[in-house]
């Protein structure tokens, strides 16, 4: 157990050092404000303060993890040695960085709630973010600290025993719309056909009558293929299936049509689902309510975790909302056409509500690669090595990797051409290590 001597404990402290010293390298944490207490333990302990007491293993404090709101915060972005960070302290630190400010203000998504600017749907975007700016997006930068932590700690108390944990896979399936063509109703399909002969597009026509007509599959419905590629990994896959009513943003099939219930029910009987919350709901907790209700109507149990649609949502409202729906889990922390780390770590993370500065108990869950940013890879080759990359970076500290391909993915459309291959490397990469 590890004792942490600090002038004064807040809310914000406990968390971060929770995050990095619990979550990440599972060494339980305690806190105290008296010196003799300190002075009395006798297993790891250190001092996060402006100036250390002793000679004892200190970490010289920012003044983020002692303050309440937001404030302007100077950030300069160093190298240290492999990786990057910020917050320089100073020649009586153990540590040449406060790893523990920087954690809080990656984490909790500060720069998030400060003026920026947003894409045409109105979602934080990468160019915004210090990761992208200084060349760590790519880096699961929070648990590379919290490694050079522990290697420090290692160092001052050598015959403490630290705990491993093992490098895992989370893939995650999203389902915007299950089918292309069945189950749409004569409406939409009048429709898609008067657009199909307008635009030209013959070929599609053709594709259309020939799967409404049962000679061929549907090409969205590659649900066959999933939950063979979930009896024979060792990760339990999340299926996220977005069951909103037909909106301009949302174009999914009608949740009424028992054959779409029956789909659910059928994946939910091998990997777990969740619900892909609506466009519409991000600011109408009444409709996420609703939806939330309908889902778990069909799976006949608590819904426990979503993703929001088109990655959309807006801190802390969206959290709050999914707080008060008692939703467990949260799989939206990501960029859509980057990959990379968005929150700096690929260790789940509590949410931190800063303007109630308190740990909420929604589990963020970020994921690191998605198969429309891989898009923007030219060549399968290309691709490989952009996904390797990133689960390299994930195996060297042991973390989760979490990857989101939608249903689709898995198609014969040329588009999505390589991209089994892309997964089965994800799936694979859990066996060499294990």
């Amino acid at each position: 157990m590890l004792l942490v001597y600090s002038h004064k404990i807040t809310p914000r402290l406990k968390y971060t050092f929770k995050q990095i010293c619990t979550r990440i390298l599972g060494i339980p944490v305690i806190f105290t404000t008296k010196v003799e207490d300190f002075i009395a333990h006798k297993s790891l302990k250190m001092s996060y303060t402006n100036q250390p007491l002793a000679n004892e293993f200190h970490v010289k404090s920012h003044r983020i993890l002692f303050e309440q709101g937001l404030s302007d915060i100077e950030i300069n972005v160093h190298d240290w040695e492999d990786s990057k960070c910020f917050f320089l302290t100073n020649d009586k630190s153990s540590l040449p960085y406060d790893i523990f400010a920087a954690t809080f203000y990656l984490i909790s998504r500060y720069e998030e709630y400060l003026p920026h600017v947003k894409d045409e749907y109105g979602r934080y975007i990468v160019t915004e973010s210090i990761a992208y700016n200084n060349g760590f997006l790519k880096k699961p930068v929070v648990d590379i600290w919290a490694i050079k932590f522990r290697s420090a700690l290692k160092a001052k108390f050598p015959d403490f025993k630290f705990p491993e944990r093992n490098y895992n896979v989370q893939p995650i399936i999203d389902v915007p719309i299950s089918h292309s063509f069945k189950l749409k109703g004569i409406m939409r399909t009048i429709g898609g056909t008067i657009k199909d002969i307008f635009r030209f597009k013959f070929s599609h026509l053709y594709q259309r009558y020939a799967v409404l007509f049962g000679f061929i599959k549907d090409p969205f419905n590659t649900f066959s293929y999933i939950i063979n590629k979930q009896k024979h990994s060792k990760s339990k896959f999340i299926v996220f299936f977005l069951i909103a009513d037909y909106s301009t943003y949302d174009k999914n099939i009608n949740i009424n049509k028992s054959e779409f219930q029956s789909l659910i029910k059928s994946v939910g009987d091998y990997s777990n689902v969740g619900l892909k919350a609506s466009y519409l709901s991000i600011k109408d907790s009444q409709l996420l309510k609703k939806e939330k209700s309908v889902m778990e109507s069909i799976i006949n149990t608590d819904l426990k975790v979503t993703r929001f649609s088109h990655n959309k949502f807006i801190l802390p409202e969206s959290y709050r909302h999914l707080i008060d729906l008692e939703v467990s889990e949260d799989y939206s922390m990501g960029y859509l056409n980057n990959n990379g780390f968005r929150a700096g770590t690929c260790t789940p993370f509590l949410f931190y509500d800063l303007d109630y500065e308190i740990q909420t108990p929604l589990r963020i869950c970020p994921f690191h690669v998605i198969d429309f940013a891989l898009l923007k890879k030219a060549s399968l080759l290309d691709k490989k090595q952009e996904l390797q990359s990133i689960i390299d970076e994930v195996k060297k500290v042991q973390g989760t990797f979490t990857s989101i391909f939608h249903n689709y993915t898995f198609s014969n459309d040329a588009r999505w051409s390589g991209f089994k291959e892309l997964f089965n490397l994800i799936l694979e990469s859990q066996d060499e290590v294990n």
